[in-house]
């Protein structure tokens, strides 16, 4: 079915993937409008553990290969497993005080880590057999900070707003470093990798002792820094609120982040992709089907998939409109959704 699909659209002359994806993102008339969701390709455990480890970056390697080959997609979020956890000179699971980091330094452009991430995107890349457009995933500089306290118990919210209450002005400073680093990594990935953008990744602290204001004061810049960096050099990128079951986010605050495409979760945030264009004016806008096991989406009939597709494209217009998942679905989605799905999106 999927090959059938495939071979239709060469016959019909339709424009290319990525012809047909920039138009969406700019708002212009389209034929089609794209599809795309996005798994992970490694275990719960070695999504912090491919620094330096060849059996990793050849695993993450040979899973994006699959995915493509299999579903040939629309466009590809090209995912940054192995490398979740950033290194630092104050790294340590143990921190209780915002002073055992006031000592952080940048990594260096030349880090290991960093360097290996554009190595990973550009042995991916040249596995695809076709020309896609690609965003790779980047984590915000609070995300990254917060996975340095996550246990079995905890995602880190309560340790990094315990920090920033302790002293907010110190807090802002640490994050400003580990952005410079996300930064440079950001413009080596699009200028070295070869990437067409980033899919900066961040959400709220999920602790009610940090208001919007707070937010917004002592950690939005460091997401908008990433976000410039990445536009600085080109790129066209995606901003991912990241929301789920535990991990709420009030969207409003990043209304004005300068990214062209915006992800967040419509179905648990209650935003659908209709309100999003307009809290998100003159933003492509990406999205509009829940992500979990329990969802239409990984137990849905193709009629029912389907028709959920057109409603959603009857109710928010096919321009400037991507269709995806509220983030990333489980490791055992049958990829052939996908294509149910870009074919009810044909117009």
């Amino acid at each position: 079915m999927v090959r059938w699909f495939q071979s239709k659209w060469k016959e019909k002359g339709i424009a290319s993937k990525r012809d047909l994806v920039f138009r969406a993102i700019r708002g212009d008339e389209v034929e089609r409008v794209p599809v795309g969701f996005w798994f992970h390709f490694v275990t719960l455990e070695e999504k912090g553990q491919g620094l330096n480890n060849p059996r990793i970056f050849q695993k993450s390697v040979d899973g994006h290969r699959s995915y493509v080959e299999r579903i040939r997609p629309d466009f590809v979020k090209i995912m940054s497993d192995g490398f979740f956890l950033y290194p630092s000179n104050v790294y340590s699971p143990k921190i209780a005080s915002i002073q055992e980091l006031t000592s952080i330094e940048s990594i260096g452009e030349e880090h290991p880590w960093i360097q290996q991430q554009v190595e990973v995107v550009q042995a991916i890349r040249e596995t695809f057999t076709e020309e896609i457009v690609s965003f790779y995933n980047i984590f915000s500089p609070i995300s990254y900070l917060k996975r340095w306290f996550r246990t079995e118990t905890s995602r880190g919210d309560r340790e990094v707003a315990d920090l920033l209450l302790e002293n907010p002005e110190q807090f802002r400073a640490i994050l400003d470093v580990i952005a410079g680093d996300i930064a440079i990594l950001t413009q080596k990935i699009i200028q070295q990798g070869g990437v067409d953008g980033i899919y900066l990744s961040t959400q709220e602290i999920q602790d009610e002792r940090i208001t919007p204001a707070l937010y917004q004061t002592y950690i939005e810049p460091s997401n908008i820094a990433i976000l410039e960096a990445a536009n600085q050099v080109g790129g066209t990128n995606i901003l991912h609120i990241c929301g789920f079951e535990g991990a709420s986010n009030d969207v409003t605050i990043f209304k004005d982040y300068p990214a062209q495409v915006v992800n967040w979760a419509t179905h648990h945030e209650d935003v659908s992709l209709t309100q999003g264009q307009e809290l998100f004016p003159g933003k492509a806008v990406l999205g509009g089907f829940e992500n979990g096991k329990k969802s239409l989406l990984y137990q849905g009939s193709k009629a029912e998939l389907q028709d959920e597709t057109r409603r959603l494209l009857a109710e928010a217009g096919s321009k400037g409109v991507l269709l995806g998942a509220d983030c990333t679905v489980p490791d055992d989605f049958d990829l052939e959704r996908l294509d149910w799905i870009r074919q009810a999106a044909v117009l």
